[in-house]
């Protein structure tokens, strides 16, 4: 068995990280300050996301595991915190069900894919959309309201347009997946 190397641990700690993520976040009342909590845990999360990524890439460090398990770590924690704002009434059922269906779809295209030789790199859309709902879920959760609440509402219409056009863009691009034969 080999040794895990740096950015793999990162991945790991990610997905480490978002249970306690969603227990701070969906139980305000159990500890003062938790919102807070799951703020910070999940700007650590984010970070490691970042950095799993650039540590592996500089130092060629990247791994059949990596390439798994990383955007699969970053749609656990994304969909997480969606799936959250939907008990706590803070994002309509809807917007998540459509960010989670395009994940699904993009997840599905992407295996099609591998069991066919071919690797998907993510596009500008794909990396815009994710920022964006990083920073969507940050002021979410922040709920700072005055000015915070518009740029909220503003950051949720402009996450799921996002996740509209990087499923259009990723499907267009990578139409020769649909015409893969067995």
């Amino acid at each position: 068995m080999t040794k895990m190397n740096l950015p793999n641990k990162l991945t790991i700690l990610r997905v480490i990280l978002i249970p306690f993520f969603v227990a701070f976040l969906l139980d305000p009342l159990a500890l003062p300050g938790a919102k807070w909590i799951a703020l910070l845990i999940f700007i650590v999360a984010s970070v490691t996301d970042a950095l799993d990524g650039n540590i592996a890439r500089k130092y060629n460090l990247v791994t059949n595991f990596g390439k798994f398990m990383d955007p699969l770590a970053d749609k656990l924690l994304v969909c997480s915190a969606l799936i959250a704002f939907v008990d706590m009434d803070m994002m309509p059922t809807w917007i998540v069900m459509i960010i989670i269906a395009r994940e699904f779809i993009i997840s599905g295209f992407r295996l099609v894919a591998s069991d066919n030789g071919i690797v998907i790199a993510a596009g500008i859309w794909g990396k815009l959309k994710t920022v964006c709902q990083m920073v969507m879920i940050i002021v979410l959760i922040a709920d700072l309201g005055g000015a915070f609440e518009i740029i909220g509402t503003v950051l949720i219409w402009l996450s799921l347009v996002l996740t509209i056009i990087s499923l259009v863009d990723y499907l267009y691009n990578n139409r020769q997946v649909l015409s893969m034969q067995d």
